[in-house]
């Protein structure tokens, strides 16, 4: 079995982790939670999104958040731009890239962003030109390539077309998603396979959420594939909305766990990532929603 012998993360939790959440988070706790991701080794991290505050409240302190982190060298902060209005929004906050997400699905689209795939990647275009004509690396996210809640399976080509639209725009790195968390190993490497058509194997990443429990499954048969790029969220932060009750995004203290168990090297301190999740955790009032960082938490307090 041939898998990276690196791989590198990209913590999401402060802007996909947090966005759902009902009560607002005070700009001050998402600072301290970027600093500790930091601190705890990360070298990509989400930190918000420029959307409409009516879409995402939670969002609103998006350049008040920008403006108050303690900047790293090596570390790249990104930002979610899904329009111009957004990307000009962001401008302010010097953001090292931007992200736009569109989705294999056209039912997901419509309900999502309120267009079709094809009017998508055409209010995406001018964002990745802006972007690019000012040095700022453009990643993509391509949700329900999997499945969605509402079309069922997507088909290999559906995510290929999808990938071929991106690149064509000039979109550098694309971020393949289990928006659902129904994947299973080979579907999930079917929809890789289909994106690796088009991007070359140092830009794709996995996007999984753990709804089923298979999100851990489904980075190791990447890991299989040779891709070593992928999003995680502390303490697990961030529902699934099509599934109640359902957890969302993978845990990053899992994979980290997983990922030294195979000695695959992250750069993460795996306690400092812990007291990261420990701490956002203790601030929404619940406990981690993470198996490796519950298990480590008991075994200190013991």
């Amino acid at each position: 079995m041939k898998v990276p012998s690196q791989v590198k993360l990209v913590d999401v939790g402060p802007r996909d982790g947090l966005q759902n959440e009902k009560a607002p988070v005070p700009a001050a706790v998402k600072i301290e939670l970027v600093h500790r991701l930091q601190d705890a080794g990360l070298k990509e991290i989400e930190v918000t999104s420029f959307v409409s505050p009516r879409w995402v409240p939670q969002m609103a302190d998006n350049a008040e958040v920008m403006a108050g982190i303690r900047r790293k060298p090596g570390v790249r902060y990104s930002v979610l731009t899904p329009n111009m209005k957004g990307f000009e929004a962001a401008l302010e906050s010097q953001p090292d890239e931007i992200v736009v997400f569109g989705a294999a699905s056209e039912a997901f689209s419509q309900r999502n962003i309120n267009c079709s795939i094809a009017e998508s990647i055409e209010r995406f275009a001018p964002v990745v030109a802006a972007a690019r004509a000012r040095g700022i690396h453009v990643r993509a996210a391509m949700s329900t390539a999997v499945a969605c809640p509402y079309e069922g399976d997507i088909a290999p080509e559906r995510v290929e077309m999808v990938a071929r639209l991106m690149k064509q725009i000039g979109v550098q790195h694309l971020g393949v998603a289990d928006t659902i968390g129904v994947g299973t190993p080979r579907k999930v490497q079917r929809a890789m396979e289909a994106a690796l058509k088009h991007y070359a194997l140092d830009d794709v990443s996995g996007h999984f959420h753990d709804t089923y429990g298979q999100a851990l499954a489904n980075t190791l048969a990447c890991l299989e594939m040779g891709i070593w790029q992928y999003d995680a969220s502390v303490a697990g932060l961030g529902g699934c909305p099509y599934a109640k009750g359902a957890t969302g995004n993978v845990a990053t203290e899992d994979v980290v766990y997983m990922l030294q168990g195979m000695d695959i090297d992250t750069g993460i301190d795996l306690d400092k990532l812990i007291d990261a999740g420990k701490f956002i955790s203790d601030h929404l009032g619940r406990k981690p929603n993470s198996r490796a960082a519950t298990a480590i938490l008991n075994k200190r307090a013991g």
